[in-house]
């Protein structure tokens, strides 16, 4: 009998270790850190980059000379760390809009889809705001939008759509849908789908040769398609995309 519970307790902290380094790798997330990997060119290096606290960390981009002209709260996709869109919001600073990128618990939104609330409190300002976020991050973003729509001025949605449910139909901005040519990790007819529930104003826009991954700067993603234009090009177009849909508003 001694035995057997000695192989019971052995057995048991096995299963123990093995769980705690199953789950690890979700609760211990890398370090956030800024200024690296982001900076495409002069003008990008010139935005003012800080890590705020509003209810948790938050990455703030601010235009170098002006707190800018509209707000554009951007969740990132699910287990992303919020540095992988540094590059996006310093593109964009170039276009006066001032990004915030908050950091979520295990980097997943759906732990907190309503983060938006502090940041925008925090940040707005009485500028327009605008709310976004990637794969993941865009559904918890469309959630977000669907119940604070009066306190917004649009959605742009990368590799993204709105959860089953969730009613867009009638608000009084259109949303922006980017979709990468060659993403095999969203599903394109489900993107595709997800525009009957957002706003008839809104629109579709393919990026032509991307991935779903080029949309953040985190590196190569298991089961993603394989590019057929050089990432460059395709940030390219996903920076006009929403400079053009964001300009009337701000």
């Amino acid at each position: 009998m001694k035995r057997v519970r000695s192989i019971l307790l052995l057995a048991l902290v096995g299963l123990l270790g093995y769980g705690v380094a199953w789950v690890q790798p979700f609760v211990v997330r890398p370090a956030l850190m800024i200024g690296q990997d982001a900076i495409s060119d002069a003008a990008s290096a010139q935005a003012r980059v800080s890590v705020d606290d509003v209810g948790g960390r938050v990455l703030s981009i601010k235009p170098a000379t002006s707190d800018g002209d509209l707000l554009l709260v951007l969740y990132p996709g699910g287990l992303v760390r919020p540095q992988a869109y540094e590059w996006l919001g310093r593109a964009l600073a170039e276009h006066g809009v001032h990004t915030v990128i908050p950091e979520f618990f295990a980097d997943l939104a759906v732990t907190g889809k309503d983060r938006a609330d502090g940041l925008i409190g925090r940040y707005a300002a009485e500028r327009p705001v605008v709310i976004g976020g990637h794969s993941l991050g865009g559904a918890m973003a469309a959630d977000y939008a669907a119940r604070h729509a009066d306190q917004l001025s649009g959605l742009v949605l990368l590799a993204a759509y709105p959860a089953g449910g969730v009613d867009l139909t009638t608000t009084r901005f259109g949303g922006l849908s980017l979709l990468a040519e060659h993403d095999q990790v969203a599903d394109a007819a489900k993107v595709r789908a997800g525009m009957t529930q957002l706003s008839p104003s809104s629109r579709l826009e393919v990026v032509p040769g991307a991935v779903h991954a080029f949309f953040g700067r985190y590196g190569p993603q298991q089961g993603d398609g394989v590019p057929t234009v050089r990432r460059e090009q395709a940030e390219q177009d996903i920076i006009d995309r929403i400079v053009v849909y964001l300009s009337p508003i701000g």
